[in-house]
């Protein structure tokens, strides 16, 4: 998970002056570390019009309880933490993100970066975390959301094809299962993942997919098939 602290805690100090809404930087342990996880921020994020907007909240710049208990949930549905409710950089790029995506509608290769002459590929562009299958023009598949790899382990981009496949793979890295994989570069695949698809920082340089998706792009793909990453991820 990543921690999106920063300007939050510049901003809040030690406690944000707020009856009963204050969120100690150094949790304590027992109840004082409950009542901290309990907290929400009154801090007025770096974001906070933009995170309104997306919430369909009202856009007056102003954090209120009501905007708290929204952003919380979204921090906590997508692994962001601390899920305190302040509209800061991380919580705010993972909504500018969904936003990218839904303008992609059935269209995500309108900019043509993702090569049409090839027949049937995996197109997988970091920037907007998509990925879609196309024969040529046509769209076969997607636009679905990803999930690629972090700072440090990002997805490499270029030409690729799938090489092996492994319908329930165990990852001897990680030690955990990779449903429905399909390896293009290296260690890096297709696969499947019960994680949000926004949950930060990202995977280990795979391709993590929902579950559905990863079983259709199983029963699409076979060895020898293109596939195509470009782009590069937001926070990398």
């Amino acid at each position: 998970m990543r921690v999106e602290v920063g300007a939050w805690r510049r901003r809040t100090g030690v406690a944000l002056g707020v009856a009963g809404m204050a969120v100690p930087l150094t949790l304590g342990v027992g109840a004082g570390t409950a009542q901290a996880a309990a907290s929400c921020t009154a801090g007025t994020g770096p974001y906070q019009k933009q995170v309104e907007s997306f919430l369909g909240r009202p856009v007056d710049g102003k954090q209120s309880p009501a905007d708290c208990t929204a952003i919380r949930s979204f921090q906590r549905t997508h692994g962001i933490t601390p899920a305190a409710g302040y509209a800061g950089p991380l919580t705010w790029r993972t909504m500018d993100t969904i936003l990218k995506q839904r303008a992609a509608g059935k269209n995500p290769n309108k900019a043509g970066a993702c090569p049409v002459n090839k027949g049937r590929i995996a197109c997988v562009d970091l920037t907007r975390q998509l990925s879609w299958v196309q024969d040529g023009r046509k769209l076969v598949y997607g636009p679905v959301p990803v999930r690629t790899g972090r700072d440090g382990a990002e997805t490499r981009t270029g030409a690729k094809k799938v090489y092996h496949r492994s319908l329930k793979h165990w990852s001897t890295i990680y030690k955990v299962w990779m449903p429905y994989s399909q390896f293009f570069d290296g260690g890096q695949a297709f696969h499947a993942t019960d994680k949000s698809m926004y949950n930060p920082p990202g995977s280990g340089g795979c391709v993590n997919m929902r579950p559905a998706d990863a079983k259709a792009y199983w029963n699409l793909l076979r060895n020898g098939d293109d596939v195509f990453v470009y782009g590069r991820k937001p926070g990398t």
